[in-house]
């Protein structure tokens, strides 16, 4: 195909050096490595992706299908953040021996914990299969059948195409459907806790320093891959071995200066960089604004009784920083992109794409796909919104609703699959509902639904709003519901789902809590979700149109895929910022910081007493600079969620820091990346040594590391060459 052949080009290309982007590691050859030496890369692509030699990659694993991980020792050490790890930290945690207050370090092999679920797995390679998964749908005209032959062909080549009997074939689309790449994995079920740190330092500044620069966290964890002694993966067992790597990541002790070089290698979540300007302004002007706000005031009212209640900000501890997370991050996301200008600078990008259709002759091809999105983003306005509504509204953050819905939905299995798999539901919801119940306060959830009914009522379009919120007085359905439905506490719960299916129908439709949100439901299940589906189908399909014309007519620039949950690479160099006037930061935080910000007794800022020892006697161990001992910085790399974890990488391939969260003003890279002001934020990789060491005193795992100096190496031999 025409376009493809065209896309290839944008890879050998040479260009001058600039930064942003989540490349694929198989496709570096060119373009990209020409970037990479030109910002100061000392390492060949083949170092980072190689199929027949060891590489980089093949230290760079998926950490629970959510982080990344990396290998640090020959014996299957793999290091990650405290945050992706914190499950696994927690669920070892007791009363006598609290491991996320305290830390936890295994000091032999034998006391290494297993974690039930938990899975790390590699990439062995990666092809290109776009021309077998796009066979037979050119013929199609129908959208629907179209994607139905593309997944019956991965599902068919999936099957097909040879690999090892523990290995497994994953086929993804990249450029919105226009390619196709397999990969070829291999996963790990052994993986067992070797160290955390306590969150005092693992979590140090927790949701209040959340996306914000400068940070002072040490967000790490230490876990150990396991297999059977042919060094294939394996269930756990107590036969199993350490893992040997095929490669595993040597550590610099010269520490990072500004404009080094940096390579972060990881498995990025989603980004969506290349939607139009009129979706960026729906995002800014309307979407993200009604999320913000719904949120706001629920987190306002849990916070309020958190402070006065100690019982309720322990119930309430952990749905608060989730609810805060992308809270703070859709704010940060709106004021980046309104500081970047990403609405005009897309425009201006989409006039000199229209231009290059015409100039092309290409009008048929591509000639109103801009005017299709402004048609169709117009239309879906109103649904979109809806939508959003509904789900901060009624699934997230009213907890009363989102019980509601998941009995709504337990009617809607009755009505289309009949009582044999209603009664399957039911069972395996009532033990869940038993955990959500132990951190459920009534009288927080009245406040919090009064509020976000409100808006609900009054914010949400008009023509989608079932009859018992026209005219609404929040304060009295408050007051009804909370008083009267029995979805407020387990026991009522118990007691509406007692009975066969009939009664348990007619005892649900006799509580106004249900009550209120079937009808809510009801309404956005008639009147808002198909219409959404519909239209969002055509966007999408405008989206793989429009991606196609992107590589057609930019062959002499590159255009990187969004990321999807795939191994990527991308690149760029140690930088500080100036978000806004008269403000400037440096890139690199000290042990001082932390100092600074200590506030005794305090949760987010409570620092250990070991900690201050160490700082106050200055005894960093090996690990220092210039007698300061080096926290986090920052880079000018590309991330996103499923970062977390990933390896900052120097310029010759050592480890030199943990990728872990962005800057608030560059939370915005996931729709537009601006190199002024989207930074990434990595802890240094001497704090993480100096916890193990110093603090913690686990010299049997620092033993088991390559620790190297590049620098003075280098600066040794350009000394001898002399």
């Amino acid at each position: 195909m025409k376009f493809l052949k065209l896309f290839l080009v944008l890879f050998v290309i040479q260009m001058q050096a600039q930064q942003g982007g989540m490349w694929i590691p198989s496709l570096l050859k060119g373009m990209n490595e020409t970037e990479m030496k030109n910002l100061g890369m000392k390492m060949s692509v083949k170092d980072i992706y190689d199929v027949n030699q060891s590489s980089i990659k093949d230290a760079v694993p998926h950490f629970n299908g959510g982080c990344t991980a990396e290998v640090i020792s020959p014996k299957g050490l793999i290091l990650t953040n405290h945050h992706c790890g914190f499950s696994q930290i927690q669920s070892h945690s007791t009363v006598d021996h609290d491991c996320l207050t305290d830390g936890f370090w295994a000091y032999k092999m034998e006391d290494e914990l297993p974690n039930e679920g938990l899975t790390v797995t590699f990439m062995v390679k990666i092809e290109d299969v776009t021309t077998s998964i796009l066979e037979g749908t050119a013929s199609l005209s129908s959208e629907a059948e179209k994607q139905k032959k593309i997944q019956e062909n991965i599902t068919a080549l999936s099957n097909l195409l040879p690999k090892e009997n523990w290995q497994e074939n994953k086929i993804r689309t990249f450029y919105e459907g226009n390619q196709y790449m397999l990969f070829v994995t291999e996963t790990f079920t052994d993986v067992r806790l070797v160290g955390a740190p306590p969150t005092a330092i693992g979590k140090f500044g927790s949701d209040t320093d959340n996306w914000v620069w400068p940070r002072h966290t040490g967000d790490f964890s230490l876990f150990r891959i396991y297999a059977d002694k042919n060094n294939r993966p394996a269930a756990y067992s107590k036969d199993n071995v350490p893992y040997t790597p095929k490669h595993f990541l040597p550590i610099s002790l010269d520490g990072v200066a500004e404009d080094d070089f940096t390579l972060v290698f990881g498995y990025p979540g989603k980004t969506n960089e290349y939607l139009p300007a009129v979706a960026i302004e729906q995002i800014i002007t309307e979407l993200n604004p009604a999320k913000i706000e719904v949120r706001d005031k629920a987190l306002k009212i849990a916070d309020s009784f958190m402070r006065k209640d100690n019982a309720i900000k322990i119930q309430y501890a952990s749905k608060y920083a989730s609810t805060a997370n992308y809270w703070k991050k859709w704010i940060g996301e709106t004021q980046g992109l309104k500081k970047s200008n990403a609405v005009t600078v897309k425009r201006e990008s989409e006039k000199t794409f229209q231009q290059k259709i015409t100039k092309a002759g290409k009008e048929k091809e591509y000639g109103t796909v801009l005017a299709d999105f402004d048609k169709n983003y117009t239309e879906i306005a109103p649904y979109a919104l809806a939508r959003d509504y509904f789900t901060e509204v009624v699934l997230r953050n009213t907890e009363l609703l989102s019980i509601g819905y998941k009995l709504y939905q337990l009617e809607q299995v009755y009505k289309t699959k009949g009582e044999q798999s209603f009664i399957d539901r039911k069972n395996n919801l009532i033990p869940g509902l038993a955990n959500f119940y132990k951190n459920f306060n009534s009288t927080v959830d009245e406040k919090v639904f009064e509020q976000l009914i409100d808006l609900y009522a009054t914010k949400s379009p008009k023509q989608f709003l079932p009859q018992s919120l026209i005219n609404v007085n929040e304060g009295n359905l408050a007051s009804e519901i909370y008083t009267k439905s029995k979805l407020q506490n387990y026991a009522g719960l118990i007691e509406l789902l007692s009975g066969d299916a009939g009664t348990v129908l007619t005892n649900l439709n006799n509580d106004p809590g249900f009550l209120l949100v079937k009808e809510i439901a009801d309404k956005y299940a008639k009147e808002v979700a198909p219409k959404y589906d519909e239209i969002n189908v055509k966007i999408s399909a405008l989206q793989r149109t429009y991606m196609k014309a992107l590589l057609e007519l930019n062959t002499d620039s590159r255009i990187f895929p969004d990321a999807n949950s795939t191994l990527r690479i991308t690149y760029g160099k140690i930088k500080g910022y100036e978000p806004k006037d008269a403000t400037v930061y440096t890139p690199i935080t000290y042990l001082e910081g932390v100092m600074e910000k200590y506030i005794p007794g305090d949760y987010e800022f409570d620092v250990p007493e070991k900690l201050l020892n160490l700082y106050n006697a200055k005894d960093y161990g090996p690990y220092n600079e210039n007698g300061k001992m080096p926290v986090c910085f920052i880079g000018t790399n590309h991330t996103t969620g499923g970062n977390s974890g990933s390896p900052a990488i120097d310029a010759s391939g050592n480890l030199v820091g943990l990728n872990f969260d962005r800057v608030w003003e560059g939370t915005m890279s996931d729709l537009h990346y601006d190199p002024s002001i989207c930074r990434n934020i990595m802890v240094d990789i001497r704090y993480v040594l100096f916890i193990i060491d110093k603090y913690a005193g686990a010299k049997n795992l620092i033993s088991e590391l390559k620790l190297v100096h590049p620098k003075k190496t280098n600066s040794l031999k350009k000394k001898n060459l002399k």
